[in-house]
C-alpha cells in the first residue's frame, strides 16, 4: 500500500472511531454520566479502553491512527463497547488493515424477501429464483416453474434437484457440460465457509443420491459463481437459450439471486412471452417429459 493510501486509511480510522465513540452515552455503556464535569457527549477514550479491556495509551494510539499492531480479538472488544453493527465492524477491520469478518444479516434487513419477491416477479416472463448460501430454494417465479420445472414436491435444493429431478434433466440439452460447472461453483461457495456444517450436509446428501455428483465432486474443480449458458428443450415451445447470472445483495449475503436472461437471436424471449401467457400456461404446467 502506498504511503498516501496508508495515511488516508489511518485518517479514516481515526475519524470513524471518534464518531462511533461520540454516539455512545455513558449510560448506554453502563457508566455514570459524569454530570456537569463531562464537556462533550459520548464516551471518553479512557472509558472505551477500560470497557474493552485494553490499555488507555494503546487505544489512544489506535484512535490517532498510529502504526500499531492490532488483533481481531481487540477490535471485536472495541466494537462491542462502541455497539458497532456487522457492517461497521467489517469497516473497522478494513480501516485497521485486517481481513474483515463475514457480514451478518442485520435485523432490519431480514424482511427483505418481500422486496426480493417483487424483484423476481418483475423479471417475468423470464425465469428467476432465489437461493440461500447452501443453494436451498427460497423463492422462484412462475417462469422458473414453467421452464425448469421448479415445484414444491421436489427436493428444495438447487444442487440436489439439478442431479435428481427427471424433468429438469430431460429438458437440459447440455446437462453433462453444465453439471461440471454447477459442481465447481458449489465447491467455490463451500470454500467461503470452510467450517460450515450446512455445506457438508448438502454434499453428503448429494453424494448419496447421485453417483454422478460424487464423481464430479472428487475432481475438486472450482469456479466462481457467475454466468452459465443453458439450453432447454421445453415440450410446449421447443429450444430455449438462456443465460443465468448469480447476483448478491450486500445487505443479504446469505442469499443469491439467479436471473435468467434470453440470449439474443434465438427467439427465446418471444417463446417465454407466450409460455407465460394465459394460453401458454394451459396444459404446460409441469408437463411430463417423454
Amino acid at each position: 500500500m502506498s504511503t498516501s493510501a496508508d495515511e488516508h486509511r489511518r485518517t479514516e480510522l481515526r475519524e470513524f472511531l471518534m464518531s462511533r465513540r461520540a454516539r455512545i452515552s455513558p449510560a448506554e455503556a453502563g457508566l455514570p454520566d459524569g454530570g456537569a464535569r463531562r464537556r462533550t457527549p459520548g464516551l471518553r477514550r479512557e472509558e472505551v479502553a477500560v470497557l474493552a479491556g485494553v490499555g488507555a495509551s494503546w487505544y489512544q494510539w489506535l484512535e490517532q491512527g498510529r502504526d500499531i499492531t492490532v488483533s481481531s480479538q481487540v477490535l471485536d472488544a472495541v466494537g462491542r463497547v462502541l455497539k458497532l453493527t456487522s457492517a461497521e465492524r467489517r469497516h473497522l477491520y478494513v480501516l485497521a488493515g485486517l481481513n474483515p469478518p463475514a457480514l451478518e444479516v442485520a435485523p432490519a434487513d431480514r424482511d427483505m424477501c418481500h422486496g426480493l419477491r417483487r424483484l423476481i416477479d418483475a423479471w417475468m416472463p423470464f425465469p428467476a429464483h432465489i437461493m440461500d448460501r447452501y443453494w436451498n430454494t427460497v423463492l422462484y417465479n412462475d417462469a422458473a416453474s414453467l421452464v425448469f420445472g421448479m415445484r414444491p414436491e421436489i427436493v428444495q435444493n438447487c444442487l440436489i434437484a439439478f442431479f435428481t429431478d427427471p424433468i429438469y434433466r430431460a429438458r437440459s440439452t447440455h446437462w453433462e457440460e453444465v453439471a461440471c460447472q454447477v459442481v465447481a461453483q458449489f465447491r467455490a461457495a463451500c470454500s467461503e465457509h470452510p467450517h460450515d456444517e450446512g455445506f457438508r450436509a448438502v454434499v453428503a446428501q448429494a453424494r448419496e443420491l447421485s453417483p454422478e455428483f460424487a464423481e464430479l465432486w472428487e475432481r475438486r474443480d472450482v469456479e466462481p459463481g457467475g454466468q452459465l449458458e443453458k439450453q432447454m428443450d421445453h415440450p410446449a415451445v421447443g429450444r430455449l437459450h438462456v443465460e443465468s447470472t448469480q447476483l448478491r445483495v450486500p445487505a443479504r449475503p446469505d442469499l443469491v439471486i439467479v436471473l435468467h436472461t434470453p440470449l439474443p437471436d434465438t427467439g427465446t424471449a418471444e417463446k417465454l412471452e407466450w409460455l407465460t401467457s394465459p394460453e401458454g400456461r394451459r396444459g404446460s404446467m409441469y408437463p411430463v417429459a417423454g
